[in-house]
C-alpha cells in the first residue's frame, strides 16, 4: 500500500494535502468520514475525494469511508511532505490563468479584427502578411496557397494547444466526472439515497472544476487568433480588396459543389475562399492533434 499511496501523491500532489486532512479529520484513520464532513476544508475538492475513492485510498464502510492502510498513508505524508506544502501554489500556478502576456495578445487580436471593418487596418495588415506569401503566391495557384496557409495555421494552433493546455489536467478532470456519474448510476441501482445525495453535491461542487478545463482549453486562443486573425485579412485583402489577379486566379472547384469563384457563396452566405480554408484547416488540425494527444476538450 505504501507504494501505491506514494506513487499517487507524486502524481497528484495536491493529494498529499487532502489525505493530510481525511486523516486528520478520521482520528489519524481511526474513523470513517463522510464527504459532507470534510467538504468545507480548504485542503480538498470533490475532485480528489472522488480520486482518493478511486485509487482505493479511501474505502467503503457500512457508515462512511475510512483510510485503506493508515501507516501506508502516515509514511507517504512524511516522506512527501514538500508535496503536500506546496499543492496550493501548484494550484494557483496552473496553466489555466491568463497571464499578463495572454491578455496583451489577445488585445492585439482584437485589435486586428477590427481590420475586417476598417481598411487602413486590412491594408496594413495584409501588406505586411504579403511579404511573406508573394513569393508562394507567385509559383502556386492560390487555392494552393490557402491550403499552404492553413497548414501553418493548424500546425501552430495544435503545438499551442500542446504546449499551454494541461492536457492531464483536462482529462483527469472528465475522469472524475465520468467516475461521478459510474457511482451516481451505481447507487440509483442499489437505491443508495444517501449517496445519491452526497454524489449530487460532489456534481454540484465539480462545476467549478469544469469552468477550470474551459479556461485551460481556451487560454490559447489569444495567441492563435494573433496568427489566424491576420492570415485572414490578408485573404480577405487578396480577395475582396482586388490584389488577386481574377483573370488568372478567378476561383476554383470545391468537392460537391463545383466550380465556383472566390467571391461566391458556397454554405449560405461564406465565400468559397472561406469554406476552402476552414476544409483544409479542419482537415490537417485532426492529423495534426492525433499524434499530439488533443482530443481531450470541455463536456
Amino acid at each position: 500500500m505504501t507504494t501505491t499511496v506514494g506513487t499517487t501523491i507524486r502524481e497528484n500532489p495536491g493529494l498529499a494535502a487532502a489525505l493530510e486532512a481525511i486523516m486528520d479529520e478520521s482520528d489519524d484513520g481511526e474513523e470513517t468520514v463522510e464527504w459532507k464532513d470534510i467538504k468545507d476544508r480548504d485542503a480538498i475538492d470533490s475532485g480528489q475525494w472522488g480520486r482518493l475513492i478511486q485509487t482505493d485510498a479511501l474505502v467503503e464502510r457500512e457508515n462512511g469511508f475510512a483510510i485503506a492502510d493508515p501507516d501506508a498513508v502516515a509514511e507517504a505524508l512524511e516522506s512527501d511532505a514538500t508535496a503536500g506544502s506546496s499543492s496550493a501554489d501548484l494550484d494557483e500556478s496552473s496553466g489555466s490563468s491568463w497571464r499578463t502576456a495572454d491578455k496583451v495578445a489577445g488585445l492585439v487580436s482584437l485589435t486586428l479584427m477590427t481590420g475586417y471593418y476598417f481598411s487602413p487596418i486590412r491594408t496594413v495588415v495584409g501588406g505586411a502578411v504579403d511579404v511573406v506569401f508573394q513569393p508562394l503566391n507567385d509559383v502556386l495557384p492560390f487555392y494552393a496557397v490557402i491550403l499552404s496557409l492553413a497548414l501553418v495555421t493548424g500546425l501552430f494552433t495544435s503545438l499551442l494547444q500542446a504546449k499551454m493546455v494541461d492536457q492531464s489536467k483536462v482529462k483527469g478532470i472528465q475522469q472524475k466526472m465520468q467516475d461521478i456519474n459510474e457511482r451516481e448510476q451505481a447507487a440509483k441501482e442499489r437505491g443508495d439515497d444517501d449517496a445519491l445525495e452526497q454524489i449530487q453535491q460532489e456534481k454540484m461542487d465539480a462545476i467549478g472544476d469544469q469552468g477550470e478545463m474551459m479556461k485551460e482549453n481556451f487560454r490559447p486562443m489569444a495567441w492563435i487568433m494573433l496568427l489566424t486573425i491576420p492570415a485572414f485579412l490578408w485573404m480577405y485583402w487578396m480577395i475582396r480588396d482586388g490584389h488577386l489577379d481574377t483573370a488568372v486566379e478567378g476561383g476554383m472547384i470545391l468537392p460537391f459543389v463545383g466550380e465556383t469563384g472566390w467571391r461566391e457563396g458556397v454554405a449560405g452566405p461564406m465565400p468559397a475562399w472561406i469554406v476552402w480554408y476552414f476544409l483544409c484547416s479542419m482537415g490537417f488540425s485532426q492529423l495534426i492533434r492525433k499524434p499530439l494527444d488533443l482530443n481531450a476538450t470541455p463536456t
